[in-house]
């Protein structure tokens, strides 16, 4: 059987080509595929090494840093991948890489880690924040996000089968896609961390410093109450406008190596997350450390986290609604066992996921390329 393997592009190692890198651990002989690959040699370990065939953006002009800027050309770059030759098709998806076009003896997987975000829920959001509400710019950036929305749609039937990053994802698939998504979670490397059963006096929050992940909000409810210490890890287009509303109970290490991090997951009496995210994954690590978590009650941490057992969910993306969360916290920080909460974490791993997308996959395989396997054929 031969495989393709189609992901938006490479430039970093994060939460989709974590899916991406364990897809290749089952399907090693696959082919890959992108609308671009500028990712460093020191990450390319993560693809195994394996050349990608890549678009026409690939070459053009400034792609390597503003690779964003050609999203209006996306829908026609992955368009011209030929992946005729293959049998099984598997898309690793957030932007454009669903739309391949495939054909009727193909079977096409959408590993769908959510519908272009800021063509459709993040849509008013994104152009508020980058000025392009109002004028001529913004009259074009209108006009293309509304090219890519209904392309975006229309390319939705041009998938055999969804799979959501969660049942929050889902929920957002049939709400734009009018499709039905299976919900298998992301791999969580949850072997790479350790349980600490002592904790530190301090809290931890970590991210990409960006204004959806709500560093801000969470600097601010510690600037009001300096007898709780607060790190943060992370850089980002916001660290200064983050940095300024810091208080000294707040300590700021901007952008840490893994195993730093990790030290600190371990330790923090708790790691505070605020924004409303698809999935999550460092809550999940923070879980995976006997780390308790506090988080905003919204998105994919609503199925990560155990409200009592294995940390606090709040209501409101508020400073007074995370400051009540801290007090509950608090109140009940004997209650929350490291080993319970780690045990939570598991039901994340590399193996775990590796189990159910493998069982997927073949179930629709069968389904689809032998539908007449479940009964008996006499060739005469």
């Amino acid at each position: 059987m031969k495989v393709a393997i189609v992901h938006e592009w490479f430039v970093d190692y994060s939460g989709s080509e974590r899916v991406v890198e364990q897809l290749l651990h089952l399907y090693p002989d696959a082919r890959l595929f992108a609308v671009i690959d500028f990712m460093p040699e020191h990450l390319k370990q993560h693809i195994l090494h394996k050349e990608v065939t890549t678009t026409f953006i690939q070459k053009l002009p400034f792609a390597r840093k503003h690779y964003r800027n050609y999203l209006a050309l996306m829908p026609l770059a992955i368009e011209q991948l030929d992946l005729s030759g293959f049998d099984l098709v598997l898309s690793s998806s957030h932007a454009v890489a669903k739309g391949i076009l495939t054909h009727a003896n193909q079977v096409h997987i959408c590993y769908c880690h959510s519908p272009i975000r800021y063509a459709w829920d993040l849509y008013h959001q994104y152009l508020q924040e980058s000025g392009l509400a109002k004028g001529l710019k913004g009259f074009i950036a209108k006009s293309m996000l509304h090219y890519i929305r209904m392309w975006d749609y229309t390319t939705a039937n041009r998938v055999d089968h969804f799979v959501a990053n969660s049942a929050y994802i889902a929920r957002r698939i049939k709400k734009v896609y009018q499709r039905d998504a299976e919900v298998i979670y992301p791999p969580v490397a949850v072997e790479s961390f350790q349980v600490e059963p002592v904790k530190e006096n301090f809290y931890l929050t970590a991210s990409r410093m960006v204004p959806y992940k709500k560093v801000d909000l969470i600097v601010e409810a510690f600037a009001g109450q300096p007898d709780k210490k607060l790190v943060v890890i992370g850089e980002g287009p916001d660290f200064n406008k983050i940095k300024a509303k810091a208080t000294k109970n707040v300590t700021l290490l901007g952008y840490q190596r893994f195993d730093v991090l990790r030290q600190h997951l371990q330790k923090a009496k708790a790691f505070i997350f605020a924004a409303e995210e698809d999935f999550g994954i460092v809550p999940v690590e923070a879980q995976a450390c006997g780390t308790p978590v506090i988080a905003f009650g919204r998105g994919g941490a609503c199925e990560t986290v155990i409200h009592g057992k294995t940390g606090i969910l709040f209501k409101n993306q508020t400073v007074a609604a995370l400051t009540d969360a801290l007090e509950q916290f608090e109140a009940q920080a004997a209650r929350f066992d490291p080993y319970a909460i780690r045990e939570n974490a598991e039901r994340f791993s590399i193996n775990v996921f590796k189990e159910n997308i493998t069982t997927y996959i073949q179930q629709k395989l069968a389904a689809t390329l032998y539908p007449q396997s479940g009964s008996l054929y006499v060739q005469k």
